[in-house]
């Protein structure tokens, strides 16, 4: 077990100008790039039950990330998972939420040349964040396509993991504004990509369909489509990644979202329509119990130091 936190790092422990602070001092300075332009990459990982998952596929996404950004850290692999479990183990939390970011840093002054800048490397864990409540996990999420169009891939690489959120951003207010809880943005195809911080997976005709270009190539995406491959003979579904159209996704009998922040989440309502019998369905269910029993497995997990 990891211990209790002091009261100082209750909310959480970060790492910041070569130190673990409490999460409230932690600050970057307001010329870092990363903050003026958005000009950035991070990752995600969680801890349950005071391990983490899937540590090293998250540190190779970020560091794939870096180096298509063109960045690059003065501190090496093994130094960032060290300062990673020295934020989990300061902020005392057996269930964490663990960012890890570059940012472009400063340029010298007067420079607008982002060569100039030297990167600069931030780590904060804090409690366990969802994107679904524990109501919503239990009847389903309802959920609106948006209006909104994601960025295209041509303009920004969705498989960098970045900061510009702006479009999803408005895709969430336009799904408020439309009674629903959270929202799917679409490709100018029409075709759904991702939501905000999620993956989307359909159940149609057999197949368990998951949009595969214009989007994050996440982690737990990932595992559910290793889930898919082992279930497949079991449950008679056969996995796609391919293109999804907004017509498929309202008349799959289940919809599931996934994400480092909630794991596999059921979607029972799309634009007000139910999906299959508008209840949490026994693919996503048995897909959510695989995920959860995932994490005691060593070759997934790695505790605490």
């Amino acid at each position: 077990m990891v211990r209790e936190p002091s009261d100082s790092f209750a909310a959480g422990a970060a790492y910041i100008g070569g130190s673990i602070v409490p999460i409230g001092q932690a600050a970057i300075p307001i010329l870092d790039l990363g903050f003026l332009h958005s000009d950035a990459t991070y990752d995600v990982v969680h801890v349950w039950n005071g391990r983490f998952f899937r540590l090293d596929d998250h540190l190779d996404r970020f560091e794939r990330g870096m180096t298509k950004l063109r960045m690059s850290l003065p501190i090496d692999r093994e130094r960032i998972r060290e300062l990673l479990h020295d934020c989990v183990r300061a902020s005392g939390l057996d269930n964490a939420y663990v960012e890890l970011i570059c940012t472009r840093g400063m340029a010298a002054p007067g420079s607008r040349d982002p060569r100039d800048c030297v990167n600069q490397f931030y780590a904060f864990a804090v409690p366990f964040a969802w994107v679904a409540n524990a109501e919503q996990r239990e009847r389903g999420l309802s959920l609106h396509v948006s209006s909104v169009q994601r960025i295209a891939q041509e303009s920004v690489d969705p498989t960098v993991k970045n900061y510009h959120w702006l479009d999803l951003v408005q895709g969430l207010y336009d799904a408020f504004d439309h009674g629903a809880e959270t929202a799917l943005l679409s490709d100018a195809a029409g075709n759904v990509v991702e939501g905000p911080g999620f993956n989307v997976f359909a159940v149609i005709a057999g197949a368990l369909v998951t949009p595969k270009v214009g989007v994050l190539q996440g982690i737990t995406r990932r595992t559910a489509l290793e889930i898919g491959a082992e279930f497949e003979s079991d449950l008679g579904l056969r996995v796609e990644e391919r293109a999804l159209s907004y017509e498929e996704l309202l008349g799959a009998s289940e919809v599931f979202v996934t994400s480092t922040a909630g794991g596999i989440m059921p979607v029972t309502l799309v634009d007000g329509r139910a999906i299959g019998a508008g209840i949490p369905g026994p693919v996503t269910q048995k897909f959510t119990a695989r995920y959860w029993k995932m994490h005691e497995d060593i070759r997934y997990s790695e505790a605490i130091r």
